[in-house]
């Protein structure tokens, strides 16, 4: 048996083979726990950031990667991370990258639906999992919605038609409507039809509706086809057509190179929406009469930040009230759904300077590209 000595000097090894290993590698660290009361405190750690589902339809539109952007930008700000995943014009792709979102673990899911019928199973899907769900710019109906953020459609239907007619106080008049899937293109015509009442009884100017046929989609080779084929039975019929009342740019660049295989482009006053640049610069050149400016960016920011709160917790209308804006109540077939109506702007040659050029939407020297230097406008 080892002695009291013998005993000591083993102790004292074991102790300082103890401390030497301090010097060798070591174990990897642990995660931080919180502290027991009246302990030293453990470091604060980094919150966990809030997954946004971000679900896009296409980016046909030159609009949509603007759209983008601006909410991503928003939603990181607020303390979000965007998930995205665009459908390239598919429902059934987009309700199958929802399932995927929400399988990841998305907080909040925002989409831009191409079909506002059957997109209600993105819905459906995201509240077994107790997600919000944010429509935005494009209704979806028959479900229990949370939000549906847009701009006031109708009125854009309304400047379009307004628009045409402050050039074309009577005649023929053709209504190109959008995707028929896409519960905005009806209210456009809503507005438009509106528009047109109103002034027939405000100057018992008659205004005769060709043809008002929609879309299968928002496309411009689509369009230019359809508006081809009206021109050419019209003009056998001995009808000349007015004005085209287009509802979007795209369509109204359609219907103008339908007209200018006609040479009539210039002739036809042409309505569009969304101030795309190609549609700036017809309206400033004189081939477009009309486009309907809707500052994204505003739109984009305010749905980015509506869809962090509810991520975190906020009901709908709280959220929308706390943001500073009036809570709408929109029936999508199911329910009256808290809704967002921003401001578009009507927007002309006299306006382009003060509107889309001030905003930084379009500079000055794209949208004048095609007209003489001498005739730009000087900036205020």
């Amino acid at each position: 048996m080892p002695t009291g000595n013998h005993q000591t000097i083993a102790v004292l090894f074991v102790a300082l083979a103890a401390a030497l290993s301090g010097c060798g590698p070591s174990e990897p660290p642990q995660q931080a726990q919180p502290a027991p009361a009246g302990g030293t405190e453990a470091q604060p750690t980094e919150p966990e950031k809030l997954q946004i589902g971000l679900l896009m339809e296409t980016y046909d539109v030159d609009r949509w990667a603007r759209d983008e952007k601006h909410f991503t930008d928003k939603a990181e700000a607020e303390g979000g991370i965007v998930m995205r995943m665009v459908a390239n014009g598919d429902q059934d792709r987009q309700n199958k990258q929802a399932d995927s979102l929400l399988t990841q673990g998305a907080d909040v899911l925002v989409v831009i639906p191409k079909n506002l019928n059957t997109a209600a199973r993105i819905v459906k899907s995201a509240h077994e999992k107790k997600v919000p769900v944010v429509a935005y710019d494009r209704l979806i109906r028959d479900c229990d919605l949370d939000v549906y953020f847009t701009f006031d459609n109708e009125k854009v239907g309304y400047l379009q038609a307004k628009g045409v007619l402050e050039k074309v106080l009577e005649g023929n008049f053709i209504l190109l409507g959008g995707a028929a899937t896409d519960n905005n293109a009806k209210l456009l015509r809503a507005g438009q039809l509106r528009a047109i009442k109103e002034r027939q009884a405000e100057t018992g100017k008659e205004i005769a509706i060709l043809a008002e046929p929609f879309l299968d989609n928002w496309d411009r080779e689509e369009a230019r086809r359809k508006v081809s084929n009206m021109l050419t039975r019209f003009k056998a019929q001995g009808k000349q057509v007015d004005a085209i009342v287009a509802s979007n740019d795209s369509t109204a660049g359609g219907a103008i190179a339908a007209l200018k295989g006609e040479g009539l482009a210039g002739k036809v006053a042409v309505s569009g929406q969304d101030a795309e640049l190609s549609a700036c610069q017809r309206v400033v050149e004189g081939t477009q009469t009309v486009t309907v400016y809707k500052p994204v960016r505003a739109l984009a920011a305010a749905a980015a930040e509506l869809a962090v709160r509810l991520a975190k917790g906020d009901k709908p209308q709280q959220a929308i009230e706390a943001m500073g804006h009036k809570v709408e109540l929109l029936d999508n077939g199911e329910k009256k759904v808290p809704s967002v109506f921003l401001e578009p702007i009507y927007v002309t040659p006299d306006n382009m300077v003060e509107t889309v050029i001030k905003d930084g939407w379009h500079p000055l020297e794209q949208v004048y590209a095609n007209v003489p230097k001498d005739q730009w406008p000087a900036m205020k």
